[in-house]
């Protein structure tokens, strides 16, 4: 029986989490999105942005796996739970624990950071036996439910906590997505008020504020949309638009969380129906190019501090037929892994590089007679 336990993997994964607080204000440009195809898929797709590489790899965690929780926490002891779905997704510093990924029930789970708002609870002899760090939701979730609605059911027996990192003074700010296989989707946020569970009616999420406060926001963009707009008559004169795209004059076109958000907001809904999965896929990766961030875009204030925001990957979900797609900073060409096939294959917790390295074709010698 296989084992991820504190005692394999608790010192390693303080490393995950160091780096993760050490990036949690510049962390904040992760964009996600969701599109369906008419022949019944959900696709959610998202960037992952950060200061630095977390040197992101595949972990494939197959069905049977025993996983502890708490694995951070020096001084407490969580409960172990069996995993009862095998999942695969994208980790941080190669060690095991999912950051953004899917299982073999097509179910999809993503971290999006939520710095300023995530508030969670503290570690005690009432709870530990179903404490859950925040870090650790990907693992239980994926591990654990094959839809929306189990996830929602579950979340009232566990006690999601913030682990302190001793050399850091802080803990991991999460919130989360959750997709199904059914299109249903959620956002998960924990916050001075507690849990709530927002639907994602708008098929996005970003990060701070909350999930209702974007909802509000949009307000601001009525006007949006993807027609043309007419020339109007003003006095005698007759105003006319410059060109293509005066629907979505307006456009908030910075890199902030709320931008963001309006942004995914108009290009995910008015995107062309998908007849398949595979064209949502398709699309899923030309929209989320308008969120790539290239190195040097955002900085911090401070001009000693080397951190510069930027996409350190990419990725799509087909929950109907549980493959994982992604591309990264270096590998631009998109890669492929069907988890169903990769959990059948393994009989252990297993990693795989994800990238590939950036080529180019040559087509030189397509023009030689």
């Amino acid at each position: 029986m296989l084992f991820i336990s504190k005692r394999n993997y608790g010192k390693t994964l303080t490393l995950v989490i160091m780096a993760l607080i050490l990036g949690s204000q510049a962390a904040l440009a992760c964009t996600g999105i969701i599109l369906r195809s008419n022949d019944g898929a959900t696709v959610p797709a998202r960037t992952m942005e950060f200061a630095f590489d977390i040197e992101s790899n595949l972990l494939a965690i197959p069905a049977g796996t025993e996983i502890d929780t708490l694995v951070l926490d020096r001084d407490n002891t969580g409960f172990t739970f069996k995993a009862k779905y095998g999942f695969l997704g994208a980790n941080g510093l190669d060690k095991p624990i999912v950051f953004d990924g899917m299982n073999t029930q097509g179910l999809y789970y993503g971290a999006f950071y939520f710095a300023g708002e995530a508030e969670f609870g503290t570690v005690s002899d009432e709870n530990r036996d179903r404490a859950v760090s925040s870090e650790e939701m990907g693992n239980w979730i994926l591990g654990q439910f094959a839809t929306v609605d189990e996830v929602i059911a579950a979340l009232p027996s566990i006690e999601v906590v913030g682990t302190y990192v001793e050399e850091i003074g802080g803990r991991v700010p999460f919130h989360y997505a959750v997709t199904d296989r059914t299109g249903a989707a959620v956002v998960i946020e924990y916050t001075k008020d507690g849990l709530k569970v927002h639907q994602n009616t708008v098929n996005v999420v970003t990060n701070n504020p909350t999930y209702d406060w974007h909802l509000t926001n949009l307000s601001n963009y009525v006007g949006l949309q993807p027609r043309n707009v007419k020339a109007i008559e003003v006095g005698s004169e007759i105003i006319s638009p410059f060109g293509q795209g005066s629907g979505m004059l307006g456009l908030p076109g910075d890199m902030t969380s709320p931008t963001r958000f309006v942004r995914a907001a108009a290009f995910a809904n008015s995107s062309l129906p998908s007849e398949t999965v595979d064209e949502a896929i398709f699309k899923a990766f030309h929209i989320l190019n308008v969120f790539d961030i290239p190195k040097g875009a955002i900085r911090e204030a401070d001009e000693d501090v080397p951190f510069t925001d930027y996409t350190l990957w990419t990725s799509a979900a087909d929950t109907l037929n549980a493959v994982y797609y992604y591309k990264t900073y270096v590998t631009q060409a998109v890669e492929s892994v069907n988890v169903t096939a990769v959990i059948n294959a393994i009989t252990e917790p297993t990693v795989v590089e994800m990238e590939s390295g950036f080529q180019v074709r040559d087509r030189t010698r397509d023009f030689s007679n």
